[in-house]
């Protein structure tokens, strides 16, 4: 066989190899384009809220390369801030990404690029309240894990006229209304109506007859 004959030879076994190898290897899985969306979804809604500031709640506003305009704020009851050369802005209601939008397009008339970061330094807008037969009634900072035995536990327990069957969660509704979640005390205690121990969102308010 002629030295031409044998490279011809090899090269189409070669071929004819890659070919069956291409076959039965099984295709690779095209590349996320969501890499970074949360994977943790509920009906198709990513369950993460973006955080909604609100008042009380203590900002820290950083220009890059202005430190006259850097600053910690508190969001006044009216919900606004104040920043040099904008004066008043509209702070509660709006997530801290969409205040530094704001921000930024305020300071486009006196700064060329202006690169702004807003974060939100103390949680102080997220409460509950708690009236009645209680020790310490008043309004609480509310934190993520808060259920309704630890709120009756910070306010100093029910009092001694309290009727514990009757204390329930006044909790207001996004259209304005509200509703009434019952929470029998002493049978929480037991370990019993567990469920009615339930987490507290803010500016729910626990009423102890």
């Amino acid at each position: 066989m002629s030295l031409k004959a044998y490279i011809s030879t090899i090269t189409a076994t070669l071929c004819l190899c890659l070919g069956a190898l291409a076959q039965s290897s099984p295709a690779l899985p095209a590349a996320s384009l969501s890499a970074s969306t949360p994977d943790v979804t509920h009906n198709g809604v990513a369950t993460v809220p973006e955080y909604e500031i609100g008042a009380d709640d203590i900002l820290a506003i950083n220009v890059w390369k202005e430190p006259d305009l850097c600053r910690t704020v508190p969001v006044r009851p009216d919900g606004k801030i104040t920043m040099p050369l904008l004066g008043d802005l509209q702070a509660a209601g709006r997530t801290p990404l969409r205040l530094q939008q704001d921000i930024q397009q305020g300071l486009k008339a006196y700064v060329s690029v202006p690169e702004v970061t807003v974060t939100v330094q103390e949680v102080k807008s997220l409460k509950f309240n708690i009236v009645g037969q209680i020790m310490k009634p008043g309004s609480y900072p509310l934190s993520e894990s808060t259920t309704v035995l630890d709120a009756i536990a910070q306010a100093g327990g029910v009092g001694i006229y309290a009727k514990t069957n009757s204390i329930y969660v006044l909790r207001l509704r996004a259209d304005g209304s509200s509703v009434q979640l019952p929470f029998h005390y002493k049978q929480v205690l037991k370990g019993s109506n567990l469920s009615q121990n339930i987490k507290l969102q803010s500016r729910d308010t626990i009423v102890v007859p």
